[in-house]
């Protein structure tokens, strides 16, 4: 689902607006120094919904980040959504970062499963399998690439806009994660990473891993 990077995104309007009105209305009637605290807030809430534009890197081969954020685990894991033995290399995003979700690569997204949950910090390892989720598995030139939105201690809304069907573009926006959270990706593996936990990451202009060039999966 492509849409043009109006710079603030768009689930976030409602929120901005809202808080803006506030804060003009406290200021009008109470004063500047009554709407501080408000207008603070205001600054928060605008940052945390930015939604720049991203260079996609020429490497076919690479796997793109699906989030800002800080790479918290790297590492063979069971994909449970796609029953495989798989590379999982997990996001942890912050409240300061970009929370919309780019597609990691290039393909056809074969299921989507939402999964309801719990809100544990998405920093912990158990948040993966026990919290509020949504796992995306897209066919990718043979090989499968599961992208999983996990929300977090504070995100209590995982939004995704595709379906079993769409075609995806690497670095085309599927989804977007309010407040908090983490993202993980699934792949092949023999697929090499190209990052190290606690590397910080940027959606789309970050590679995370390699796909062997010959070896789909």
């Amino acid at each position: 689902m492509h849409y043009s990077h109006p710079i603030l995104a768009r689930e976030g309007w409602p929120f901005i607006g809202g808080i803006i009105l506030i804060s003009a209305l406290t200021w009008l009637f109470a004063g500047f120094w009554w709407s501080l605290p408000l207008w603070l807030v205001a600054i928060f809430v605008i940052q945390f919904f930015r939604d720049p534009p991203r260079q996609v890197p020429q490497d076919p081969l690479a796997v793109l980040s699906p989030a800002d954020g800080r790479i918290v685990a790297i590492e063979r894991a069971q994909d449970p959504y796609a029953q495989r033995e798989a590379l999982k290399i997990s996001v942890f995003m912050n409240v300061f970062n970009v929370h919309s979700n780019r597609a990691p690569v290039t393909g056809t997204v074969q299921a989507v499963n939402y999964f309801p949950g719990k809100f544990f910090n998405a920093d912990l390892d158990k948040a993966s399998l026990e919290n509020e989720r949504n796992a995306v598995i897209i066919q990718s030139g043979g090989r499968t690439v599961t992208a999983v939105q996990v929300a977090g201690l504070i995100a209590r809304r995982v939004l995704c806009y595709v379906k079993p069907g769409d075609t995806l573009q690497r670095g085309q926006r599927f989804g977007f994660i309010r407040f908090g959270s983490r993202v993980d990706v699934y792949l092949p593996l023999d697929t090499m990473p190209r990052v190290s936990i606690g590397d910080k990451v940027y959606a789309t202009s970050t590679a995370l891993a390699a796909f062997a060039a010959d070896t789909p999966a």
